[in-house]
Parts: C-alpha cells; structure tokens; sequence
C-alpha cells in the first residue's frame, strides 16, 4: 500500500484553506452581481408598474373618446328630429334617431288636443256661452272700453 500517504493536520488545513481559495476565486463576484440582479429586477418591476400606469391612462382616454362620441351622435340625432319634426330639442331624451322620432310623434299628438277648452269640435261655433262669463265681460269692456 504505497499510495497511501498520511496527512498531518497542518498539511489538510492547507490543502483545504487551498481548495477553499480557488473556489471563492470562482465566486468572488456573487455579492457584486447579486446586487446588479436585484436593481435590474427592481428597474423591471417599476417599468411594468409605469407601463401598466400609461395603459389605464390610455383605456381612461379611450374611454373618455367613446363617450364623446356617443353623446355627439345622440346629440345629432335629437337635432335632426327636432328639425324634421319642429319639437324642440330639449323635450327628446332618446339615445337613437328611431326612439327621438317615436317620442317627437307622442309629443306632438298630446300637444295637439283633438278640441280645444271652450269649443265644440266644427260646428262653426268658437265658444260656448255661460252666464257667469257675463260678469268678467261687463269687467273688461269697462276696462279696455266698449270695443265698438
């Protein structure tokens, strides 16, 4: 058994304090490239938060346009059947052409009773007379004069 050789306790503390070198050699870096790893993920992680930031402030505009958009066209359509049907803008609340001209047509039909208070229908008549409208006529021509 020849190749079996005996250390001394000073010689494997230097052959290990050796090992040991060479291998912190190979690493002497580590603390140096764990820090750049750790401000490149950092740097990652705030640029995805930036990114993530500009494209809730492009869905805000986008969304912001959208509605625009739907309020000139609504707009529009109201201006359009106001003008068609002479009902004035304000009392059309529809969202579509279709729905503005259903409510300008209701409008219109109320608007436009079939008689009117004080009349009987197209006889040729325009007013009923009541006694009690005697008085308040008795009043106006002292105020206004006879009218004749």
């Amino acid at each position: 058994m020849a190749d079996d050789k005996t250390f001394t306790q000073a010689e494997m503390d230097s052959i290990i304090e050796g090992r040991l070198a060479r291998e912190r050699e190979k690493y002497a870096d580590y603390d140096s490239l764990k820090d750049k790893a750790g401000k490149y993920d950092e740097m990652q992680a705030k640029g995805k938060t930036d990114l993530e930031k500009e494209k809730e402030k492009s869905s805000s505009l986008e969304a912001e346009l959208n509605k625009l958009k739907k309020a000139d066209t609504v707009r529009q359509a109201r201006e359009k059947v106001a003008k068609d049907t002479s009902v004035p803008v304000e009392l059309l609340t529809g969202e579509d052409e279709e729905t503005c001209k259903k409510q300008a047509e209701a409008i219109m039909k109320f608007a436009k009773p079939k008689s009117y208070p004080g009349t009987r229908g197209n006889r040729g008549r325009a007013t009923e007379h009541h006694e009690k409208d005697d008085a308040m006529r008795e009043f106006a021509r002292q105020i206004f004069g006879k009218g004749e």
